[in-house]
């Protein structure tokens, strides 16, 4: 049962790597969620360049490098002559630094379409291609749209000051042959991180000292856009004045005379930068994410987003999708945990404190991750975690329910994890909950079902011993005790049914809504008291028919008592054994319609499962030959039953179905 969920959830994009995880994602009861591609599209877009001469934006979608500025800043009406063609000079500057200062690459493919008609013919389309991180690739797309590129075609990089989660920035060092060579630092980064390393800024052409009304206002335009959910990133750059870097004051030489790793020399080459502006880059949530959410919250199952972005970009998707309710906040922020507010806690109980009442969590680094899955798992939840990065893997391994994104993830964190979104796509995490819970109804639907019709055939071999001088189970001058049942119609019965009605029960569609209940706990018991009340109810019931169905067909019975003169005793018997049979079998049968829920009608959905219906159909025909062809008379103990031992049979075994449907109703009342 659990091999066949996992190919179902395989065709719902979600790889499960451990069967028992399938066990374990009905219980979660905390799913912890990246926000970028996983709540988002990923489909970065530079939609505005905030520049210190005013603010731009562009036009256009997608990859495409097609599109247009405009200048929406309100700096002309305010008596700044030429401050939106400054703003729109500046804004080409920005967008060329974040280009240069860049790992990502855009690639153009011609892709031939044809036309069809009486003159048809052909024309060339082009198809673009983001290869590497969509928001460093985005920023190549929007320098393309101003023809920023004509400003960096000039420079070669030399080296490299890679991003970090840590660091929040990257630095390139970049060689410009159309000047001499002459080395320049471009950097990017989170704006209120990369403020600290600029002690300069470019206002219309000019370079001046930056002053704490100019930081003020960079930090308040962030503000703004990330309440707008725009994710921003500032741009700087440093001209270092000479071709060699071994020229640069502070700059290490090792012992041969060469320069020293520019990695490792980020406390010298990002100083002193010079501010030029900063992008706001859209990543619009997933659509279908948000009707996720609700239904995951409908499920019982909190929704976490960890993120890197700022604080206020964060809780303003978060808002949008519902993760967190905002209706009313005077600040957004305040929803909010950042890394550094988690690093402030004094110790575990107020770090557990926080993370029970916070869904939101910004500008974290991957040790955060892991801190607050613990932290979470110290409150008794079943925490679900995404994850893509190689430093994300501590956390998805930890996680009680480890989750790789298949399209962005590492093979590092694909080891670490239990289940891969082929998708990377939140929603999958919710279907596959569903699925989860949907296969441990389907497993305590067949071990009620297979454990209650056992129970019945112990009842009946138990009860059929100890009472057989009332029933009239006796055969004369036998030896011993007389049963009920023989080995070989037991083992008979078994196969019946558990083969392929137990087998078809395993796929079962649901038959309530699986997301309207809470988590269920790892601690719970899988045969609960519940359902021990259903096994023993049933088995009872069913023993009792099977039972009373003997004693009608034997002399000395409680119900009847039969002249054996015409027939004699073992012909009796034999009957009397094929009609207990025969009922125990469709019993079965009938228990398993009834098993499929603990305390829903069996009416509801009954024709929902084909398989199981075929199961059932399939077994009673094979009853139906072991009682009429010769040769498997002889091998079960059987004889042909008239029609009106039919109607008895059938009849006796619908006593199960009608006392399970009585005892359904009474719980059902007892619950409302």
């Amino acid at each position: 049962v659990l091999a066949l969920g996992v190919r179902r959830m395989a065709e719902h994009h979600a790889i499960v790597k451990k069967l028992h995880s399938v066990e374990t994602l009905g219980s979660a009861s905390v799913i912890c969620s990246d926000k970028t591609g996983t709540l988002t599209r990923n489909e970065m877009t530079v939609e505005r360049v905030v520049t210190p001469s005013g603010e731009v934006q562009l036009t256009g979608t997608g990859y495409a490098p097609e599109g247009r500025m405009i200048a929406i800043d309100a700096a002309e009406a305010a008596g700044i002559t030429g401050a939106a063609e400054a703003a729109q000079a500046e804004a080409v500057t920005t967008l060329a630094v974040g280009a240069i200062a860049n790992d990502g690459e855009l690639r153009e493919t011609a892709v031939e379409t044809v036309r069809n008609g009486a003159d048809s013919a052909s024309s060339a389309n082009t198809l673009w291609e983001a290869v590497g991180d969509p928001t460093e690739v985005s920023l190549i797309v929007a320098a393309r749209k101003v023809k920023a590129d004509r400003k960096y075609a000039n420079y070669t990089r030399v080296g490299e000051i890679p991003f970090t989660s840590d660091r929040k920035r990257m630095a390139v060092v970049a060689q410009d042959n159309a000047d001499a060579g002459r080395l320049t630092v471009f950097a990017k980064g989170a704006p209120d991180v990369l403020l600290g390393y600029c002690s300069r800024i470019a206002v219309n052409g000019a370079v001046r000292p930056m002053t704490q009304g100019d930081r003020q206002q960079i930090l308040a335009a962030v503000e703004r856009l990330s309440a707008e959910a725009y994710r921003t990133l500032g741009q700087a750059y440093r001209p270092l004045g000479t071709a060699s870097l071994a020229d640069v004051p502070g700059v290490a030489i090792n012992a041969a005379g060469h320069v020293v790793d520019i990695a490792e020399q980020s406390d010298v080459l990002e100083n002193d930068l010079i501010w030029v502006g900063m992008v706001g880059i859209i990543d619009p949530p997933r659509t279908e994410v948000r009707d996720s959410v609700a239904e995951a919250h409908r499920a019982g199952i909190r929704t976490v987003m960890i993120t890197g972005d700022h604080p206020l970009t964060a809780a303003r998707i978060a808002s949008d999708l519902g993760i967190i309710d905002a209706t009313g906040a005077a600040d957004l922020g305040s929803t909010v945990l950042t890394g550094t507010q988690l690093d402030e806690l004094p110790d575990e109980a107020a770090f557990d404190n926080a993370t029970r009442n916070i869904s939101v969590y910004a500008r974290v680094a991957p040790e955060h991750k892991l801190k607050i899955v613990e932290s979470l798992q110290r409150q008794g939840n079943i925490v679900a975690m995404t994850g893509d990065g190689v430093n994300d893997a501590p956390a998805v391994k930890t996680a009680d329910i480890g989750v790789a994104m298949g399209i962005t993830g590492t093979e590092v964190t694909k080891q670490s994890a239990k289940m891969i979104l082929a998708d990377d796509n939140f929603s999958t995490i919710v279907e596959a909950v569903r699925e989860g819970r949907g296969i441990f109804d389907n497993i305590r639907k067949f071990l009620r079902y297979l454990l209650s019709s056992n129970v019945g055939e112990v009842f009946t071999v138990f009860g059929g011993v100890m009472l057989a001088g009332f029933l009239g189970i006796t055969q004369p001058g036998s030896q011993g005790v007389t049963v009920p049942l023989l080995a070989t119609q037991l083992l008979w019965i078994n196969l019946l049914t558990d083969a392929a009605p137990a087998l078809a029960m395993g796929v079962d569609p649901s038959t309530d809504d699986v997301m309207a209940r809470k988590p269920r706990k790892l601690t719970d018991r899988v045969i609960d008291g519940q359902m021990w009340g259903d096994i023993i109810f049933i088995g009872i019931i069913m023993a009792a028919v099977t039972l009373i169905g003997m004693d009608m067909h034997l002399a000395g019975g409680l119900f009847t008592d039969r002249s054996v003169d015409a027939v004699g005793h073992d012909a009796q018997m034999t009957e009397a054994r094929t009609m207990g049979f025969t009922i125990l079998v469709f019993a079965q049968m009938l228990n398993a319609l009834c098993s499929r829920s603990h305390d829903q009608s069996v009416f509801v959905g009954l024709f929902a499962n084909k398989w199981l219906w075929g199961a059932i159909a399939l077994s009673a025909l094979l009853q139906v030959v072991v009682i009429y062809v010769p040769f498997l008379n002889t091998a079960f103990g059987t004889v042909p039953l008239s029609a009106g031992a039919w109607v008895e049979c059938l009849g006796l075994a619908m006593v199960v179905l009608v006392a399970s449907e009585l005892r359904k109703c009474v719980l059902r009342a007892m619950r409302e």
